[in-house]
């Protein structure tokens, strides 16, 4: 009964980081260019 007494709050504090992790990402713009990235591996490098 006392691992749950400390396993519960470690879940929540984890839960509660994961959620400010998604909420800084999606604020700095992470999810805005989607296609981009896939796209990008497919050009050609014409510099070199």
């Amino acid at each position: 009964m006392s691992g749950l007494a400390l396993l519960i709050p470690i879940a929540v504090l984890m839960g509660l980081a994961a959620l400010a992790a998604f909420l800084w990402a999606l604020r700095s713009g992470q999810y805005e260019d989607l296609r981009g990235a896939s796209e990008r591996i497919f050009e050609e490098d014409l510099d070199g």
